[in-house]
């Protein structure tokens, strides 16, 4: 007897046609006031941004192996790393493929014997693995028109005036004029 077929689910992105743009890990940090971790993905033919909120295991996982540290013992992104490559499945790349209710969903695209399959991911988990094997990292193109940070070129150009008017002044005193830091003379007290 003839099963029916699976239901697609929400969180099933398997068919990725639509446009993509290249990104790679700038960087994992710690928001220091409320202590939750951030991987900030550039991407690479722009000025764009994409911060992605994770948790301190994956945040460690992928600070940890960018800055180049192996552990003694495969850790869990290792491992699966590991278990892909011996069963002959080829990571292709890493897309952040969507975000619905405020929540990044991710696709692993795996090649193995001419046959690619997509896998649903976290973000986390994915970028974890990417930095491991090296693939390249994508973002869906609605994804950073979405959620995507580009620095203000306004607030620049309001700082602009104040670096003009800074340039303008002649503080160029002679010698003997100069006092504190960086001259001879000690400050007036």
């Amino acid at each position: 007897m003839r099963q029916p077929p699976t239901p697609r689910l929400e969180w099933d992105n398997r068919a990725m046609t639509e446009p993509l743009a290249e990104v790679v890990v700038e960087s994992v940090r710690v928001h220091m006031l409320s202590s939750q971790h951030v991987v900030l993905l550039k991407q690479t033919d722009r000025e764009r941004y994409l911060p992605i909120w994770i948790g301190p295991w994956e945040a460690n996982a992928i600070a940890t192996r960018l800055q180049g540290v192996t552990s003694e013992r495969p850790l869990t992104h290792d491992l699966f790393a590991t278990t892909l490559a011996e069963l002959g499945v080829e990571l292709q790349r890493v897309i952040v493929s969507s975000l619905a209710d405020e929540t990044f969903h991710a696709t692993l695209e795996l090649e193995k014997d001419g046959h690619t399959y997509a896998v649903d991911a976290r973000p986390s988990d994915a970028l974890a693995l990417a930095v491991r094997t090296g693939v390249r990292i994508y973002v869906s193109t609605e994804v950073l028109d979405r959620a995507g940070v580009e620095p203000k070129s306004q607030a620049d150009e309001r700082l602009q005036v104040f670096r003009e008017f800074i340039n303008s002044l002649d503080l160029d005193l002679d010698e003997e004029h100069r006092e504190g830091p960086g001259s001879n003379q000690p400050p007036r007290t």
